[in-house]
């Protein structure tokens, strides 16, 4: 295992033990909200994925998510958490993470992703290899863009 390899894993790892995002959604009045529940029948992970959005900007204010399932599940949302909330990202640009992200996962190992677009994300490649955990990693991914399909559906 290379150092980097080292380091992807402990940062999953640290995500999947002290995860980011996980909890209530505590949304503003005025903001739109949306919920999303995966649930991957192959291992069992689920995760309830919700967000808040200000109607004007189409800023997401707030993800928050509860969940359960293998350390990749739960880390790659925590990243995902954490990334929505470190780069205030619109729900265009979350829609850009998220096929970025799919692109890497379904990449089985090939190309180099983008890590300014993807940040800690990126730790996740490795993932790629392995065709049964693909949806472990994607799970939160696709809760999101639920969400950002149910959000847009409200602002019309």
């Amino acid at each position: 295992m290379s150092a980097l390899d080292g380091l992807y894993q402990e940062l999953i790892l640290d995500h999947s033990k002290r995860p980011v995002g996980k909890g209530p959604l505590e949304a503003p009045p005025d903001a739109l909200t949306a919920s999303h529940h995966e649930f991957n029948p192959s291992c069992g992970d689920e995760i309830d994925l919700s967000i808040s959005v200000d109607p004007v900007s189409g800023r997401i204010e707030r993800l928050a998510w509860e969940g359960q399932g293998c350390s990749i599940s739960m880390a790659s949302a925590s990243i995902l958490s954490q990334l929505v909330r470190d780069d205030r990202l619109t729900v265009d640009e979350a829609r850009s993470r998220i096929d970025a992200f799919r692109e890497m996962i379904q990449a089985r190992g090939e190309g180099e992703p983008d890590e300014e677009l993807l940040g800690d994300a990126v730790a996740l490649q490795g993932v790629s290899k392995f065709v049964m955990r693909v949806k472990c990693a994607m799970l939160g991914w696709v809760a999101l863009e639920a969400d950002l399909a149910q959000v847009e559906a409200q602002r019309g």
